[in-house]
């Protein structure tokens, strides 16, 4: 397709994805910078490590609570309604937890943030779905993907400044007054979005999922943090049951919490597919490369961060250029040039091969494009391939396999790492990152076959 062929996007349509952006991005900065104050937080309150580390799981678990309860939220009071209601929960979540006189207040306030979050995110995608043309939605989301994609970038260096200049309170402030100007300049902007006051709710399946996707996220951040374990397998096991159980009560309810049913539609399967497998990549090299890089590759903690900052920024600039050439070409091609990057970038740390540190940098930046060109064109597909009466369950949908997918990949670098360590082994190539990074090699090329099942769609009215 011809670029001048291409519909333009009107400028009140790039305003409300640039509002909507502001939520997601303020979601994704907090779920990152609160980590950094861990410590500082424990020694303000004097509390063991055991307890504040509740400030970042608490948000974690509750987003995923959340998360599966936006689809009927939206359908009963508009997508754009619920957007509202979710950015104002998350700035009083945000004052809450600058406030905090203590400990107990502070995760009161963050898992309130983390509840709007889920919320925000697939409430303002399905805002932004819901009033673009398929031909749009790919430039559209892939500027949305990139203030998106921004957030878990510059959040550790904006959180470590705030920290060496002034309190770790501040790290909450800042959301307040972002917050509150984006309400501002969204209420003429962002339609309500149309309400179905009688949207019956499924209770059985919303008892389900808020109980399994919880379970699956605690079991798979306990692997990260305490490496194998009983409590940690037996959460991880009980997640993924209840999951299991939920998705066959959905597929046979008339009105469910999410319509699932979706899936069986063979584009939005292999882009939902897609997207959880870069989500699985991404996450699982998130755990595995700052470990890589400091034992095996003997590099300092700043150094390290750099080098991780690299591979931010390579998806952050390339998500751009990825909306384009999906709204130009497909999304299929895209994601599969993106999934080959991705196994490309990833094949020599699992080969075991001597890097300088310029070239392992380089090396991040193009599997950081690699991700951004696998992963947005995935989800653009997905919601370029359902109803508009449909988008809000797709983007619920997205965005539980994309966290699910996440979740399973740290838990098997979490696995595969553990099991070197028990049998003495270290060093680059070694069963321990080298086994890894063949894992995320394998889930990039299964990212390959699974784009390469997506097929050109024009987007139901």
């Amino acid at each position: 397709m011809r670029a001048d062929s291409l519909p333009g996007i009107s400028g009140r349509t790039w305003k409300i994805a640039a509002v909507t952006g502001a939520g997601a991005f303020m979601a994704m900065l907090d779920a990152t910078v609160a980590n950094l104050a861990i410590e500082a937080i424990r020694r303000d309150f004097g509390v063991s490590l055991a307890l504040v580390q509740w400030v970042a799981t608490g948000y974690l678990v509750a987003l995923a609570v959340s998360l599966p309860v936006a689809g009927w939220l939206g359908r009963r009071h508009g997508y754009g309604r619920l957007w509202s209601a979710a950015m104002v929960l998350f700035v009083f979540g945000s004052v809450g937890c600058a406030l905090a006189p203590g400990p107990w207040n502070l995760i009161g306030a963050r898992v309130l943030q983390g509840l709007a979050a889920g919320l925000m995110v697939p409430a303002g995608q399905a805002v932004i779905g819901s009033m673009a043309d398929s031909r749009q939605l790919g430039r559209l989301m892939g500027t949305l993907g990139l203030v998106v994609a921004l957030g878990p970038a510059v959040g550790p260096g904006l959180g470590g400044l705030l920290l060496e200049i002034a309190s770790w309170r501040w790290l909450f402030w800042i959301n307040v007054p972002v917050g509150i100007a984006a309400l501002l300049i969204a209420r003429p902007l962002v339609p309500g979005g149309d309400t179905d006051p009688h949207s019956p709710l499924d209770g059985r399946g919303l008892l389900l999922i808020v109980a399994g996707l919880p379970a699956l996220l605690y079991g798979a951040m306990r692997l990260g943090a305490h490496g194998v374990e009983t409590v940690a397998l037996s959460s991880v096991t009980l997640g993924i049951v209840l999951a299991a159980v939920f998705v066959w009560h959905a597929s046979r309810q008339r009105h469910p919490l999410i319509d699932v049913r979706l899936l069986h539609g063979r584009r939005f399967a292999a882009a939902t597919l897609t997207a959880g497998l870069a989500g699985a990549n991404m996450y699982g090299g998130l755990l595995v490369l700052p470990l890589y890089l400091q034992t095996a590759a003997h590099q300092s903690a700043a150094s390290t961060g750099m080098q991780l900052l690299a591979m931010g920024l390579g998806s952050a600039l390339m998500l751009p250029v990825a909306g384009a050439l999906t709204d130009r070409l497909d999304a299929c091609r895209v994601a599969m040039v993106g999934a080959a990057l991705l196994a490309l970038a990833t094949l020599p740390l699992a080969l075991g091969v001597t890097l300088t540190r310029g070239e392992l940098a380089m090396l991040l930046v193009v599997r950081g494009a690699g991700l951004a060109l696998a992963q947005m064109p995935a989800m653009t597909a997905a919601y370029t391939s359902v109803t508009r009466a449909q988008m809000g369950d797709a983007t619920t949908i997205v965005n539980v396999v994309q966290r699910t997918g996440g979740a399973l990949g740290a838990i098997a670098m979490v696995v595969l790492l553990a099991q070197a360590e028990r049998a003495g082994e270290s060093g680059p190539g070694s069963g321990g990152h080298g086994e890894a990074f063949l894992l995320l090699v394998l889930l990039a090329v299964a990212a390959i076959g699974s784009a390469a099942a997506i097929r050109p769609r024009r987007m139901a009215s």
